[in-house]
C-alpha cells in the first residue's frame, strides 16, 4: 500500500511537471505503469480471503471434516446435479464462533424440503470438505474454477440436517433474486413451457441453471451461445431503446444531465437484477462511459473506453480476469472495432439495405476473428454456420429484447394471459426450434480441435500483425506479419515433435469401470469395459485425446497383461486369478474388486506398485491401503491420486 501511494504520488508530481513541455520525457509514463503494476498487486492481497485470519481456513482444519454447526448466508442459487441442490453460501459462524469465507454447498434433493434463495439464512449440521480435484489428463479443473471465486471447501448435508434461520432480504443481490422470482411468478399464468421459460430468464435475466442439456447444447453447436449470456449486444440494443424511449426528456432544461442519469441507473439496476456476470459488468461500464461522452459531448475513444471499463472491473475483483466470459467478451469487442471496419470497407455497396446484411456478418466474422483461438482452446469446437445463425436471429433480437422487456412488465402488472403473451411463447419456441435444426447439421459442426497456448498466442499475433498491415499497409509490417507466420509455422513442427515423443500408459479413473491406454505417436490403443452408450457418453478419453493431439483411436476389450516401457501390467479383475503367472509383473491393476488376499499376492509376484481403479468397492480399498501400507509398497487409488500415469523414458 505504501508503495503504491508513493508511486500515485510521483505520477501526479510528474505529470504537473510535464504538462507544459512542449518535449515530453518518458518519466510519467513509467511511473504510472509501474503504479499501475502496484495497484493490480495491492487489489489482488486486498481480495484475497486466505489472507485474513478469520476466514474459516484457518479456524477449521478442512481434512479432518469435523462434523460442526454451521450458520450459512445464501449468496446464490446454480444449477443442480442429479442428487443435490447447490448452492454458493457465505460462513457466518462456525460452531458459535464468528468466520467469514464462502463455500459450495449440496443438499441432497428432498421433495419435503423447499429450495433456499439468495439472502436466506440457514443453519446446518456437516463437516467441510476438500474440492474434488481433476482426476483424470486434461479434465476441466473445478477445483481450480471454484478457487478463482474464493470457494476453497464444501459441505455435502441432507435436509434433514438443514433449518431455515430467517428467509429476510438485506443485501442488493437479495432484493435482485426477490425482483427475478416475481418475475418468473407472473410469467407462469402465462403457461409458457419448461424450455420457454428457460430461454426467456437466460436471454433477459442472465440466469442459465434451468436450461437443460440438450438446449443448452443446441445453442453451442449453433454458435448462438452469446445470445443466452447477456453482454454488449443485448445492453447495447437496451441503450439504443432507452435512448429512444428517452428522446423527450433532451427538450427540457438540462436534459441531457437527466438523460444520462436515468439511463445509467436503469442500466446498472438491470445489470444487478441480471447478475453482475463478467460479461454484463463489461458492458454496463463499458456503455455507461460511452452513454457520458454521449450525453456530455464529450469525445470518447472505444480503446480507452475498453481500457477503463477493465481496468475499473480489475480493481473491483481482479480475479474476474481468469473469467471465461470476461476474456471471449472483451476479445469480441475488441476484434469487432479493429477489423469490422477493415472487412466492411471492401464488402460495402452503394445500396442500404445489402449493406445492413453486409454488416451483420463482417461483425460476425470480425467477432469470431477476435475470439477463435482462445474459444477452441477452451471449448475444442467450432460452429460452422454461425454466420447464418447472427444474419438470421440477430437482426430480431433488438425486437425480441424490447418484447420480452414488456412481458415482464405485464407479468410484474399481473396483466392476465393473451394473444400477447401468448406471440411471445411462439417466438421463443420457434427461435428453440430453428438453433435445434442448426444444431443437427453435424456436418458444419468441427469437434475435438486440438489447442494448446503456444497456438493461441501465435494465433493472435497474426491475426493482429496482419491486421496492423490491413489498417496502415506499410510494407514493414507485412514483412512482419509473414515472419511471424514463418516462425509460428516452424513452431507447429515443433509442436508436432513433442507430442509425438509423449508415449505414455494411463489407468483412468472411471466410476464402476475400467479404462487403460496406450499412447503411442499421436496413435491411441484404448482398452475398456463400457457399453457403447457409456462409451459415447464419456469424456475422459475425449479430453485426452484432444490435449495430446492424438490423430487415431482404437478401441479394444480389457487384456490380463501389458507391456509399456519394459515394464510388466497384470490386471487382477473380479475372478481374482493370478497363479500359474509366467512372469513377474511390475505392476498390479486392481479391478472390479478382486476377492483376494493383498498379503499373499505380495508375497507371490512382489509387485512394486498396486493401482486399484475406479471400479472397486471403497471398502475393499481402505482395506488394500492399509495392506500396502503395512507391506511397504507404494499403492495408487484414482479415486484419490487421479489416473496412474507412466511416461517413457
Amino acid at each position: 500500500m505504501t508503495l503504491s501511494f508513493v508511486l500515485l504520488l510521483i505520477v501526479t508530481i510528474t505529470y504537473f511537471i510535464n504538462r507544459n513541455q512542449f518535449k515530453q520525457s518518458i518519466w510519467f509514463g513509467l511511473a504510472t505503469y509501474f503504479m499501475v503494476m502496484s495497484l493490480g498487486n495491492l487489489s489482488v492481497e486486498v481480495h484475497n480471503h486466505l489472507n485474513y485470519d478469520k476466514h474459516y481456513t484457518h479456524q477449521y482444519s478442512i481434512s479432518e471434516a469435523k462434523f460442526s454447526k454451521f450458520q450459512l448466508r445464501i449468496l446464490e442459487v446454480i444449477k443442480p446435479n442429479i442428487f443435490n441442490q447447490r448452492y454458493i453460501a457465505e460462513i457466518v459462524t462456525i460452531n458459535g464462533k464468528s468466520v467469514f469465507g464462502d463455500i459450495l454447498l449440496n443438499i441432497g434433493k428432498d421433495s419435503s424440503f423447499s429450495n433456499l434463495e439468495v439472502d436466506d439464512k440457514i443453519q446446518i449440521f456437516g463437516g467441510l470438505q476438500e474440492l474434488y480435484r481433476p482426476l483424470n489428463p486434461h479434465q476441466f479443473d473445478y477445483q481450480r474454477y471454484l478457487e478463482n471465486h474464493q470457494i476453497y471447501a464444501q459441505i455435502y448435508s441432507k435436509a434433514e440436517f438443514v433449518s431455515v434461520l430467517s428467509r429476510e432480504k438485506h443485501s442488493i443481490y437479495g432484493y435482485a433474486d426477490y425482483f427475478r422470482q416475481a418475475i418468473n411468478k407472473g410469467l407462469q399464468k402465462y403457461k409458457y413451457s419448461a424450455s420457454e421459460l428457460a430461454v426467456i430468464n437466460a436471454l433477459l435475466l442472465g440466469q442459465r441453471q434451468d436450461i437443460d442439456k440438450e438446449l443448452y447444447a443446441d445453442y453451442v453447436n449453433a454458435g448462438a451461445i452469446h445470445i443466452l449470456a447477456i453482454s454488449g449486444l443485448h445492453i447495447g440494443i437496451i441503450l439504443f431503446l432507452l435512448k429512444w424511449l428517452f428522446k423527450p426528456l433532451m427538450l427540457i432544461k438540462h436534459g441531457r444531465y437527466i438523460t444520462a442519469f436515468v439511463i445509467l441507473w436503469i442500466l446498472w439496476s438491470y445489470a444487478v437484477v441480471a447478475g453482475l456476470s463478467p460479461s454484463i459488468l463489461r458492458a454496463v461500464t463499458m456503455f455507461s462511459v460511452i452513454t457520458i461522452g454521449m450525453y456530455l459531448k464529450r469525445p470518447y475513444n472505444i480503446y480507452n473506453t475498453l481500457a477503463i471499463s477493465a481496468f475499473i472491473l480489475l480493481i473491483w475483483n481482479p480475479m474476474i480476469l481468469f473469467e471465461i466470459g470476461f476474456q471471449l467478451s472483451y476479445l469480441a469487442v475488441i476484434g469487432i472495432v479493429a477489423i469490422h471496419p477493415l472487412l466492411f470497407a471492401r464488402l460495402k455497396t452503394p445500396y442500404a439495405f445489402p449493406n445492413k446484411i453486409i454488416t451483420l456478418i463482417t461483425v460476425s466474422l470480425a467477432a469470431q476473428l477476435g475470439i477463435f483461438p482462445l474459444s477452441i482452446f477452451y471449448f475444442h469446437q467450432f460452429p460452422g454456420l454461425f454466420l447464418l445463425t447472427n444474419v438470421v436471429v440477430i437482426p430480431f433480437l433488438g425486437f425480441i429484447l424490447g418484447y420480452g422487456l414488456l412481458i415482464f412488465g405485464m407479468a410484474l402488472m399481473d396483466v392476465p394471459k393473451s394473444l400477447l403473451t401468448d406471440i411471445f411463447g411462439d417466438i421463443i419456441s420457434l427461435m428453440n426450434q430453428f438453433f435445434k435444426w442448426i444444431a443437427e447439421q453435424d456436418v458444419f459442426i468441427f469437434r475435438d480441435i486440438p489447442m494448446n497456448w503456444f497456438l493461441v498466442i501465435g494465433l493472435y499475433l497474426i491475426i493482429l500483425l496482419f491486421t496492423r498491415y490491413f489498417i496502415s499497409k506499410a510494407f514493414n509490417k507485412l514483412v512482419l506479419a509473414m515472419v511471424v507466420t514463418c516462425v509460428f509455422q516452424i513452431g507447429l513442427f515443433f509442436n508436432q515433435f513433442w507430442y509425438s515423443n509423449n508415449n505414455e500408459f494411463v489407468v483412468f479413473h472411471k466410476s464402476r469401470h475400467s479404462i487403460i491406454s496406450k499412447n503411442s505417436r499421436f496413435h491411441l490403443q484404448v482398452f475398456h469395459n463400457l457399453d457403447s452408450l457409456k462409451l459415447k457418453s464419456d469424456y475422459s478419453i475425449a479430453n485426452y485425446r484432444v490435449g495430446n493431439f492424438i490423430k487415431t483411436i482404437d478401441y479394444q476389450s480389457i487384456q490380463n497383461a501389458y507391456h509399456f516401457n519394459q515394464k510388466q501390467f497384470l490386471i487382477i479383475d473380479s475372478l481374482g486369478v493370478y497363479k500359474n503367472i509366467s512372469f513377474k509383473p511390475d505392476y498390479i491393476i486392481l479391478s472390479q474388486s478382486p476377492k483376494i488376499n493383498l498379503n499373499r499376492l505380495i508375497d507371490s509376484l512382489n509387485p512394486q506398485v498396486i493401482i486399484a481403479d475406479g471400479s472397486n468397492y471403497k471398502s475393499y480399498i481402505n482395506r488394500w491401503h492399509e495392506t500396502c501400507k503395512t507391506r511397504k509398497r507404494l499403492f495408487h487409488y484414482t479415486g484419490e491420486k487421479g489416473a496412474f500415469i507412466l511416461k517413457e523414458n
